[in-house]
């Protein structure tokens, strides 16, 4: 019986290959492997899991009735809807810039795409504070369009505006971040085939491009909104922490700690801490739910 050729073999392990293959990738100890796992384990134990219950603990001490009273205050609501608000917003304006920008950059050749990506990137390497500091610079009273917004009275700074420009500065790379490996993986061979078969721009884009990446477009959403609700620095600068105006929650939670009402200010950081939990559960059921899917979605 001959010997098959290597090329062969090659071939024949591609197709099936040896269960054992798998775990013989890496070489370490068991030992080993049990030491990262529990160094991880405890470190995220430490300085994620316990601080969060303690936020839970510290809010419920005083009892359910404190709790839902700090919550019932005014000035609490005022702050959840401005939050909410301030979502509702940049989130779909985040959408549609990372489907623009991921489609810009996965299916078109152009000169300074290496620069669009670039820039794409840079809310995460510029500080929230400089984001926020930037548009003052802009928009304030003494800024470069101040005295034009001024005399059409068209208020930025230390208003809703200004929240959303911030908020949508800092978050815009999220969506379109998952969606580009998801374009570029996925080429444009479907949408070439759409449009040949006679479909219209509008029906491939809805019929072939949304279902492609609807799975990577759902995770940057959840990963946009979590951002957009939790931001302090960049608000922070441009809101003016006007109480019942311009208040969103992480600030309500800083002012209502500064001024000693801890039992209020763990309150809200306990819902804010619970929005940001249901946006992890959502995730996590995602991932549970569609794993292949979204596994296939981000090979690149």
């Amino acid at each position: 019986m001959s010997r098959p050729a290597a090329s062969e073999l090659a071939i024949e392990l591609y197709r099936d290959p040896p269960v054992s293959r798998e775990h013989n990738v890496t070489t370490e100890a068991r030992w080993f492997r049990w030491l990262l796992t529990g160094i991880a384990l405890v470190f995220l134990a430490l300085f994620l899991v316990m601080p969060l219950l303690d936020v839970f603990y510290e809010a419920f001490q005083y009892g359910v009735a404190t709790y839902l009273q700090a919550l019932e205050d005014p000035d609490t609501l005022d702050a959840v809807m401005m939050t909410l608000l301030v979502a509702a917003i940049a989130v779909p304006l985040n959408i549609v810039f990372g489907i623009v920008a991921a489609w810009a950059v996965a299916k078109f050749d152009f000169k300074g795409k290496s620069l669009l990506t670039t820039l794409i990137d840079l809310p995460f390497s510029v500080s929230p504070v400089v984001a926020g500091l930037v548009f003052v610079l802009l928009f304030g009273a003494q800024g470069v369009f101040g005295p034009f917004l001024a005399a059409h009275r068209i208020p930025i700074i230390f208003a809703v505006p200004g929240i959303v420009l911030a908020t949508l500065f800092v978050t815009f790379p999220f969506v379109a971040r998952e969606l580009i490996p998801v374009m570029e993986a996925q080429g444009k061979s479907d949408e070439e085939a759409a449009l040949t078969l006679g479909a219209s721009p509008l029906k491939m884009f809805w019929t072939v491009t949304i279902p492609n990446i609807r799975w990577g477009l759902l995770y940057g959403v959840l990963l946009c909104n979590a951002r957009a609700m939790g931001e302090f620095g960049a608000v922070s600068v441009v809101s003016g922490h006007i109480i019942g105006g311009t208040n969103t929650m992480p600030l309500h939670i800083q002012i209502l700690n500064e001024g000693g009402d801890t039992a209020a200010a763990f309150s809200v950081a306990s819902l804010l801490a619970l929005l940001a939990l249901v946006t992890l559960v959502a995730k996590t059921l995602l991932e549970w739910r569609y794993g292949d899917e979204l596994a296939r979605s981000h090979k690149h």
